[in-house]
């Protein structure tokens, strides 16, 4: 009998030692920056536990002392996955912030008994931690980039970053099609996402607004698990500084009905029941005591070249006469890749940037204007303006 179970505690022993290294292979990335929380993401390459330690910018080590620590939970419970994210609360608007991500293996869970494996954390032996910023609607001025339609061209998106002096901004935004079709988790983080956390999204907010390609493939359903994982839709209104951010979901380009949709999409209620929701965001007395006013969403109300398709006419119908008369400034939009301006047109009482799926919009604050550039990635200045 003692034989067996030395045999049986052996045999456990090795099957522990023999076990496979957990890695982080994903982020950290940032997500639903505010004035008082923000949300971490990051992938591990098995199942897992995760939580993220929160540092004061002081300088001080990271191995002083005991760090808080805000564990990725449901209901009480720590989730148990592959994909984590955990929204920190309670922190100061404008405070910059360093951190840690943690990840620790579940070998496995049965009943009540959990077996955990080994632990694996975002490097902090002699480098910097990375380092966000909460957002401050008392701020005077503020900064922003935006790029769309990148479909997958991670050395143009490197390129148009770096036009942008993404380093220097506040905030950035992808304004949709960054793949071109959502048909793995592979491909999400390979087309775009992993070029973005080397480049910028580790230390800066990323606000993403869907476009029409991110609602194609058999993952398109889980969009929700990598972006906004933490708030009840993927459509939202911020501030910082003075400007007043709207960022509209506009859903597919084609009817539900459209055989290419194999009757998957049911884009036309849920655009109304955004717009619901839109109307109350423009007579919230935040929107209407903002400086400045900057919509983004991936389809615009109209098509540089032709008739507009259905998903244009959707948000001309929908999204425009909620806009109209609430003083917005600008809407940015992608989608057609072409750059396109329409500096008020019949219907819409505002000007509307369409950005290329080649070029990169720059825009800052400076008292009572709002300075922005279009720029291409041949260098090419389709528009410098302020508003």
């Amino acid at each position: 009998m003692k034989k067996n179970t030395l045999f049986i505690l052996l045999l456990c022993l090795m099957q522990m030692t023999a076990a496979k290294a957990i890695k982080i292979v994903h982020g950290p990335y940032l997500q639903d920056v505010g004035e008082t929380e923000a949300t971490l993401v990051w992938l591990s390459d098995s199942t897992s536990i995760g939580w993220v330690e929160l540092f004061p910018d002081d300088g001080s080590n990271a191995y002083l002392r005991t760090r808080p620590r805000y564990y990725d939970t449901t209901i009480g419970i720590k989730r148990e996955g592959r994909i984590h994210s955990v929204t920190v609360k309670g922190l100061k608007p404008g405070t910059s912030y360093r951190y840690r991500v943690f990840a620790q293996q579940v070998l496995s869970h049965k009943g009540i008994r959990v077996h955990y494996g080994d632990i694996v954390a975002t490097e902090a032996y002699n480098v910097a931690l990375p380092k966000f910023t909460t957002l401050d609607t008392s701020k005077p001025e503020t900064s922003f980039l935006v790029v769309n339609d990148i479909h997958q061209r991670n050395e143009l998106l490197s390129k148009l970053l770096s036009m942008g002096k993404v380093k220097s901004r506040d905030i950035v935004f992808f304004n949709g099609d960054m793949l071109n079709i959502f048909d793995s988790e592979a491909k999400f983080f390979r087309s775009f996402m992993d070029t973005a956390v080397k480049e910028f999204a580790t230390d800066i907010p990323l606000y993403y607004v869907r476009g029409n390609h991110e609602t194609r493939g058999q993952w398109a359903d889980r969009f929700h698990d990598y972006v906004c994982p933490r708030k009840p839709n993927i459509y939202y209104a911020f501030q910082q500084g003075p400007v007043y951010f709207i960022c509209l979901d506009t859903g597919e380009d084609k009817p539900d009905t459209d055989w290419e949709y194999s009757g998957i999409t049911d884009y036309d209620n849920y655009r109304t029941e955004q717009a619901e929701w839109l109307k109350g965001i423009v007579r919230s007395d935040e929107f209407k005591k903002a400086r400045f006013r900057v919509v983004l969403g991936h389809i615009p109300p109209f098509d540089n070249q032709g008739p507009v398709w259905h998903g244009a006419q959707e948000v001309s119908d929908k999204f425009i006469p909620i806009l109209n008369n609430s003083g917005i400034d600008l809407m940015i939009c992608g989608h057609n890749h072409q750059y396109g301006y329409r500096d008020k047109m019949k219907g819409c009482d505002f000007p509307i940037i369409v950005n290329s799926n080649n070029g990169v919009l720059t825009a800052n604050t400076h008292g009572d204007k709002l300075h922005v550039k279009v720029q291409e990635a041949d260098g090419t200045v389709n528009l410098e303006k302020d508003y």
